[in-house]
């Protein structure tokens, strides 16, 4: 089954680019090819001058790890680690040294507002305050872009209007790209565009 066809997408650096459409169009199908975790049967994915479409398995996932940032509907953190930990994973999987990688992390959650939450664990956390640890370990290793997936869908109204007004700052004060898929037309408003993905293609 053919998911999606004729996809001809361009998003610049520091766009924040939302993607819509109804349940079952492809849209995370399309954000999972963006983010390598899926290989597309035709056609090609370029970042800057790589075609990633082209790099063997090894390569890709090294890749991946320093120049795509992943947060989820639901914040995958793992509950063993402390926020702090959890931020330092990606740095820590690139090869990091560990103290190199913690302060990197503090700072990140510093910017985020969570620097007396550092050493909790996920359980200790409210899902905002969750939810926006996952977003300091997908920046962690300075990635060229950062893939949202339904992020705030499991946010109450005030905290996923908390969360969208982030995204908006760390692309202000960073620079940083982000393309998310959401069911929520604020967000998707709030975007500097915004991409329907209808019967598989963009509209």
């Amino acid at each position: 089954m053919q998911v999606l066809k004729d996809i001809n997408l361009s998003i610049g650096q520091g766009e924040v680019v939302s993607i819509v459409g109804a349940s079952g169009a492809g849209k995370t199908t399309l954000l999972q090819i963006l983010g390598t975790l899926d290989r597309p049967d035709s056609g090609a994915l370029h970042y800057g001058d790589t075609d990633v479409t082209a790099l063997k398995e090894k390569e890709l996932a090294r890749f991946r790890n320093e120049k795509i940032g992943f947060v989820f509907q639901a914040h995958h953190l793992l509950p063993e680690f402390t926020a702090e930990e959890n931020v330092m994973i990606p740095a820590l999987i690139r090869g990091d040294r560990p103290d190199e990688a913690r302060s990197r992390a503090r700072q990140l959650l510093e910017r985020l507002h969570l620097a007396e939450r550092a050493l909790h664990k996920p359980a200790a956390l409210s899902g905002g305050e969750a939810q926006r640890v996952a977003v300091a370990r997908a920046l962690m290793n300075s990635p060229m872009v950062v893939l949202a997936d339904e992020p705030s869908g499991n946010l109450d109204s005030q905290h996923a209007r908390e969360l969208h007004n982030l995204f908006f700052e760390l692309r202000k004060d960073l620079g940083q790209t982000f393309v998310i898929v959401t069911h929520n037309e604020e967000l998707a408003d709030m975007a500097d565009r915004k991409i329907t993905i209808k019967d598989g293609k963009n509209q």
